[in-house]
């Protein structure tokens, strides 16, 4: 495939820096250590902050556990995080397990009936619960007990375990795959907006300051503004930049050598990278700026639609560079101005224009 300038290149889809999916391999070592204790740590999220305090408080007074709570929003923001904060505000012991890890009910029961009183039991991407083991939650949410189904056949009966009163959290980047019935058990539901970057800002010099890396305000603001809004590829970000810091500057981070190394990552102003650009180029170079379906997109550009929808898609949005339309997906104005690609009103490109009108004129020829 041929960018404009025309160099051939490949996507890299699998280790790109901007990704807001937890990697272990660049997240694995140093994301448990930056991770806030407590409320009064964490940073952004003011709302849903403010009000899980008061639940927590309220909680703690009357020496009940906490209502079962559901955590959604985008990948990256700190729902596990949250989590972890929840479990040491409430004193309680915590157990990390996540949805496609348990296959059977059977493991759900043993879960369950190994939790201690006012133990917290959280469920990392919950929507993916298997719809048999979704089912069992629903009188230990409620009531505290599991029934089970002991043999087979005629022989076959029911047995009810009684569990210890725990307080379920569950994360999820998918709130509406989430069935009613399960959704409508959580007593509290909380939504994880995008960081500002002002908040960004405030948490990279937190996490630079726990890394031991020297910054100033300058250089935390530029790494903020490009980091999509997600303090995980903020984090992630902040390391890389170190690197460069030590090796071809003296050592701190301020702007310009925090531009020079995103720029050398390919990172630009407005956090989009290369497979970023490149995607909006193939939309506005192969098919006019659009409208143009999803499975064309993933055929041309060689990935997976769903991957499309879920990962490159959302911040493109977000940001107003690609709209979604019943005909198919569209690259707007602004893409064009940021790619330096002149725009028309047809959606085509100054220079497709003179291909077009060079091919008619041989045709009336």
């Amino acid at each position: 495939m041929t960018s404009f300038d025309g160099n051939e290149f490949e996507f890299d889809f699998e280790s790109r820096i901007v990704s807001t999916e937890y990697d272990d391999n660049q997240d694995g070592s140093v994301e448990p250590s930056l991770r806030p204790k407590t409320l009064d740590e964490y940073i952004g999220q003011k709302t849903a902050k403010e009000n899980l305090k008061i639940y927590i408080d309220a909680a703690r007074r009357r020496g009940e556990v906490l209502d079962h709570v559901l955590l959604y929003g985008p990948p990256g923001l700190g729902k596990t995080t949250l989590s972890g904060i929840i479990a040491n505000e409430m004193g309680a012991n915590i157990r990390v397990t996540s949805g496609p890890a348990i296959e059977k009910a059977g493991d759900l029961v043993a879960i369950l009936t190994n939790l201690g009183d006012k133990d917290i039991l959280f469920i990392d991407e919950i929507h993916r619960l298997p719809k048999v083991v979704e089912e069992i939650l629903y009188p230990a949410m409620e009531d505290y007990v599991v029934d089970i189904i002991i043999g087979k056949g005629p022989a076959a009966r029911s047995i009810t375990i009684p569990v210890s009163r725990f307080t379920l959290i569950g994360a999820t980047t998918r709130a509406g795959q989430i069935s009613t019935p399960l959704r409508d058990r959580f007593g509290v539901v909380l939504k994880l907006e995008l960081y500002t970057t002002e908040e960004l800002a405030t948490i990279v010099k937190r996490s630079a300051r726990i890394l031991n890396i020297a910054i100033d305000e300058y250089g935390a603001r530029e790494i903020a503004a490009r980091s999509r809004g997600t303090p995980r590829i903020a984090n992630r970000l902040l390391k890389r930049v170190r690197d460069f810091a030590e090796v071809l500057g003296k050592g701190a981070i301020d702007r310009e050598i925090a531009d020079f190394a995103l720029t050398k990552l390919e990172i630009d102003k407005l956090g989009l990278d290369s497979v970023d650009r490149r995607m909006l180029e193939v939309i506005i170079r192969f098919y006019g700026g659009g409208p143009v379906g999803l499975d064309t997109i993933a055929a041309t550009i060689g990935e997976e639609a769903v991957t499309i929808e879920d990962v490159y898609e959302p911040y493109l949005m977000q940001i107003g560079f690609l709209s979604r339309t019943p005909r198919g997906r569209c690259c707007t104005r602004l893409a064009y101005e940021h790619l330096g690609i002149p725009f028309t009103p047809n959606g085509t490109t100054v220079n497709q224009i003179d291909i077009f009108s060079t091919e008619n004129r041989e045709k009336d020829i």
